[in-house]
C-alpha cells in the first residue's frame, strides 16, 4: 500500500473561488500552454487542483497532509470524492481553528479503528502552545484495518514547530512514547508521516536524532506517561526507522530534497529534506519503493513549498 505526506502550504491568499469554479478554468487541455510563466506561490484555488492530482495519480491508500486549514481539508475531501475519508482537528482549539494535520485514507482499502489527537506540549490532553514555540502543534493518530480484516497498524502524523527547537525535541519525544506504548499494547506496526522541521544532517537535527534513535528523548509530560504507561523496559531503545533508508537503494528515487520553497526553477538555495515517513524498529513492515515527487507543473506553478513523499509498505 502507498502512503504519501504532504505539507500542503497553507491557504495564505484566500480568494474565495470554489472547487467547482477552479475546474471550470482549467485551459483546453489539447492546446499547449505558456511554460514557466508563473512564479512564486500562487492561491490554493490554483494549486489544489494539481496537489490531488499528483497524490490519487500515484495510487494512494492513505494521506498525512500538514499546514491544512479548513476549508483546504474540505476541498481536499470534494477533489478525491465518497470513496474516501479523513480524520483530524484544528490544532488551535481542538476543532477547526487554524491548521490541521489530517490523515485521508481510501474507505475501499483501509477502515478506521480509532483516532485521537495530542499536543506537543506540556499539556498533551488540551490545546496548547509549548512556551517558546511559533505556533500550537499537534499529531493526529489512526489505527487502521487493511482491507483482508487481519492486518492491523497505527499512524502518527505531525508538524513540528518552525522556531522552538526544543519543542522540536519535546514533540518528538512525546510521539516516540506514544509509538512505543502503542506497539507494545497492539503488536502492530507504527508508523509516522509529517514535517519535522528537522533534517537528518546539519542544524536542528534534534527532532530527527531523537525519532531516529541516536539521541536520547527528553523529558515529557507525567500525565502522559500516565496515560500511556509502559511496565520496565519493554521495548527499550525504541526509535522509528527513516523508510528512504530501509528502502531497496534502486527503489528509492533520486530526488532528495523535500522542502524548496516557492523559489525559481534552478533555485536551490533554500532546499532542505525535513518532510519524513518513518516505521517502528518492532517491524511488522517492509518498505518496497520510496521516492519525492516534483511539486512543479510546466506552467511553473508550485503545488506547495514542499514536496510531496511517497512510501510503498507491505505489512
Amino acid at each position: 500500500m502507498r502512503f504519501v505526506t504532504y505539507n500542503l502550504r497553507y491557504d495564505s491568499q484566500p480568494d474565495g473561488i470554489s472547487v467547482a469554479q477552479s475546474i471550470a478554468r482549467i485551459p483546453d487541455q489539447l492546446e499547449e500552454q505558456p511554460y514557466l510563466e508563473l512564479r512564486g506561490e500562487q492561491p490554493w484555488s490554483k494549486r489544489r487542483l494539481l496537489v490531488a492530482q499528483q497524490v490519487l495519480s500515484e495510487g494512494i491508500v492513505l494521506a498525512g497532509f500538514q499546514e491544512a486549514l479548513v476549508r483546504q481539508v474540505k476541498d481536499l475531501a470534494e477533489l478525491f470524492g465518497d470513496d474516501w475519508a479523513w480524520v483530524g482537528v484544528g490544532r488551535d482549539d481542538g476543532k477547526q481553528a487554524s491548521e490541521f494535520s489530517p490523515i485521508f485514507y481510501k474507505k475501499s482499502e483501509l477502515s478506521l479503528i480509532s483516532y485521537d489527537t495530542f499536543w506537543l506540549s506540556k499539556t498533551p490532553f488540551e490545546p496548547s502552545r509549548y512556551p517558546g514555540a511559533g505556533s500550537f502543534r499537534l499529531c493526529t493518530v489512526a489505527q487502521f484495518l487493511m482491507a483482508d480484516k487481519k492486518r492491523k497498524f497505527t499512524v502518527f502524523n505531525t508538524h513540528l514547530d518552525d522556531q522552538s527547537e526544543e519543542q522540536r525535541q519535546v514533540g518528538v519525544s512525546l510521539i516516540l512514547h506514544r509509538a512505543r506504548y502503542e506497539a507494545i499494547k497492539t503488536g502492530w506496526p507504527v508508523f509516522l508521516l509529517g514535517d519535522l522541521n528537522s533534517p537528518a544532517e546539519g542544524e536542528d537535527t534534534g527532532a530527527y536524532r531523537i525519532v531516529t534513535g541516536a539521541a536520547d528523548p527528553l523529558p515529557i509530560n507525567e500525565t502522559f506517561t500516565t496515560k500511556y504507561r509502559i511496565s520496565g523496559n519493554k521495548m527499550k531503545g525504541f526509535k522509528m526507522l527513516d523508510l528512504r533508508g530501509e528502502t531497496p537503494p534502486e527503489k528509492v528515487s533520486n530526488n532528495f530534497a523535500t522542502f524548496t520553497g516557492f523559489t525559481k526553477p534552478g533555485d536551490a538555495a533554500e532546499w532542505k529534506r525535513i518532510d519524513f515517513i518513518f516505521g517502528g524498529d518492532t517491524r511488522g513492515w517492509s518498505s518496497e519503493g520510496y521516492k519525492v515527487v516534483s511539486a512543479l507543473a510546466d506552467d511553473g506553478t508550485l503545488a506547495s513549498d514542499h514536496r510531496p513523499v511517497f512510501a510503498d509498505i507491505s505489512i
